[in-house]
């Protein structure tokens, strides 16, 4: 059974930072992703980041480029979201979600990899 479990979230000021972490077990295949998305109330939730475990590849929202920094440690299964000089508009739940390329009746992708497994969100807020 596939598990995801995010951590990391809190509190910080405007131009501050904060890293997440994203741990998976339980994938049978090498072959898998880790994205980061996030939904702030009232509104549609969105994808900020993802990188494939398998050959590193990355893909990020334009409302973050430049500041936020996603990167994977494929031996610890674990994906970390650096977020620099946040801002309001970052303020979120923010959640990870993992799949595999073999798998299609997701609406999220990363790249080839289809993404359906969730972990619970972490909340971010960012005070001005």
């Amino acid at each position: 059974e596939v598990q995801l479990q995010a951590s990391g979230g809190g509190l910080v000021q405007a131009g501050g930072s904060l890293r997440l972490s994203c741990v998976a077990s339980g994938f049978a295949s090498d072959d898998y992703a880790i994205g980061w998305f996030r939904q702030a109330p009232g509104k549609e939730r969105e994808g900020v980041s993802c990188i494939s475990l398998t050959d590193g590849w990355t893909n990020y929202a334009d409302s973050v480029k430049g500041r936020f920094t996603i990167s994977g440690d494929h031996a610890k299964n674990t994906v970390y979201l650096q977020m620099n000089n946040l801002k309001s508009e970052d303020t979120a739940t923010y959640y990870c979600a993992a799949g595999t390329p073999y798998f299609k009746g997701s609406i999220y992708n990363c790249g080839r990899h289809n993404l359906n497994y969730w972990a619970e969100g972490t909340l971010v807020t960012v005070s001005s």
